[in-house]
């Protein structure tokens, strides 16, 4: 049995803790709010972010940085890029050489669009951080559906303990040393995924969606192999998985928020109606900084920012993206 801190209350770190705890791990998990984290003890529920899941009462919930890191082994770092860096900041004096961080935040920067794994890193000033990712939405997670994800570090020992750690009949751990890979995958799948929604709100149909999903993967290995990622894990769970079930589940926040701006609503009235965070939003302006920034083309990823912080009409970034010039489908090695 391990000593675990998740530190985000939202869906995910909520999910997490779930399965953490089924594995017989004793699991505290912080949140920001004192208030809040009293009634979900109360209620044994996350009524905000993750409605509906009864909560193991052997869970453990605080609003005590102090006593959320005390004697922990891991911490898994669930906190919405957006308060990334100034929460896990926040816990670098409970830190020491031997923590073993695990970030499942699948997000960049806004400022400086570095990877969370990297932040995480620079922050703690400890040993190598996990990226856990792949397709797996919380309320799935939460519920016991069989699910797939990546532990992934250069230090194959650190990924092995975090396959360890959260690994059982209905929640498999792979691992991989390819940490920019997978955390792009994650990261950079949330745009496509608006995309998607966007063709799906305008009314297109399963052509255009395919369409979406196979040249947005085309995209994310592109970028993603200019900055030093393999190409393979773009095929594998972190990539072509995780592309594949938010692009086309009614779970995925970042597929609702395309949706609703194909049906023609605004991004200021969408985001003010959500409680939970759609990190593809913010991530469309990172990804196309980076992107631009290597000199790799990037196109549904710029129809995406285009249409969500330049206000283009979606149906132009459609007919944009449908009459650039012909190319062939395979980039040239």
């Amino acid at each position: 049995m391990k000593r675990v801190a998740v530190i985000g209350d939202g869906g995910w770190g909520t999910a997490l803790a779930t399965v953490l705890q089924a594995n017989g791990h004793h699991v505290t998990v912080w949140g920001p709010f004192a208030d809040y984290i009293g009634e979900i003890m109360a209620a044994r529920e996350n009524r905000k972010f993750l409605p509906g899941v009864k909560l193991p009462p052997e869970i453990q919930w605080t609003a005590d940085r102090a006593e959320a890191a005390k004697n922990a082994d891991a911490w898994v770092l669930a906190v919405p890029s957006k308060f990334y860096e100034e929460v896990v900041a926040s816990f670098r004096p409970f830190a020491d050489k031997n923590t073993h961080a695990i970030s499942v935040t699948k997000g960049l920067d806004r400022k400086t669009h570095r990877r969370m794994s990297e932040m995480a890193a620079d922050l703690l000033r400890g040993g190598p951080i996990v990226a856990l990712t792949g397709p797996s939405h919380a309320e799935e997670v939460a519920r016991g559906i069989p699910t797939a994800v990546v532990a992934a570090c250069e230090d194959h020992a650190r990924a092995e303990f975090v396959q360890e750690l959260f690994s059982n009949p209905r929640f498999r751990v792979y691992t991989t040393d390819d940490t920019v890979g997978a955390e792009l995958g994650g990261c950079l799948k949330n745009v496509i995924a608006i995309a998607v929604g966007v063709s799906d709100g305008i009314g297109f149909g399963d052509n255009t969606r395919a369409a979406l999903i196979t040249r947005g993967l085309a995209e994310m290995k592109r970028l993603g192999c200019a900055l030093g990622a393999h190409a393979e894990t773009f095929s594998g769970l972190s990539g072509m998985g995780d592309l594949i079930v938010t692009c086309t589940s009614r779970l995925s926040r970042n597929r609702a928020v395309g949706e609703k701006l194909g049906r023609g609503q605004s991004i200021e009235s969408i985001l003010a109606g959500m409680e939970q965070v759609a990190e593809g939003v913010a991530n469309s302006a990172s990804a196309l900084a980076l992107a631009e920034a290597h000199g790799v083309e990037v196109p549904i990823t710029q129809e995406v920012n285009d249409v969500i912080h330049r206000g283009k009409n979606p149906k132009l970034a459609v007919q944009a993206l449908l009459t650039r010039d012909p190319r062939p489908e395979r980039d040239s090695p």
